[in-house]
């Protein structure tokens, strides 16, 4: 006769439970689901709806910003102190497909000429591309095109 122990409905619902737990403790690992047309970016304010530009960032502390355009998440990664910090993660929208495909920042490729949302025009794809630029090169060129927002996000608020 077998001595293992089955798995019986009190077991199962433990599990359940104990797994609910972990995975809504701590540092969640990777991106979020974003509520198309409901959220706003954190640079720009504007609405958050179109998953081929989107990105989120994760601070080291855990903390996640939600963006419409990969230009601002750049505007925004730029201006922290823990930018180039192994703990802070980085996604973007494959700007190649409709759905939500995120694409690991640091990794993804940048084709410009793309019509994104706030207007830095530029798409993250996932492997090399003929024009295509690397993260760096990404960061210089919305570094040189500066904000296209109205207001830089210091200033919004103020009269």
């Amino acid at each position: 006769m077998c001595d293992c122990r089955h798995l019986n409905r009190r077991r199962f619902l433990g599990l359940g439970a104990a797994l609910l737990v972990a995975g809504c403790g701590g540092k969640a690992g990777g991106p979020e689901a974003v509520r198309w047309g409901r959220e706003n970016c954190a640079y720009c304010g504007m609405i958050i709806d179109d998953p081929r530009y989107a990105a989120e960032i994760r601070d080291p502390a855990g903390k996640l910003a939600k963006f419409d355009d990969i230009g601002c998440a750049m505007n925004f990664l730029s201006r922290q102190g823990w930018a180039d910090k192994a703990a802070a993660s980085f996604w973007v929208g494959n700007s190649d497909v409709k759905e939500v495909a995120w694409l690991d920042g640091r990794a993804a490729w940048y084709l410009p000429g793309r019509k994104s949302p706030m207007a830095y025009d530029f798409g993250a794809v996932p492997a090399r591309v003929e024009a295509a630029v690397d993260f760096a090169g990404f960061r210089q060129a919305v570094a040189a095109k500066g904000s296209t927002s109205r207001c830089e996000p210091s200033q919004q608020g103020r009269g």
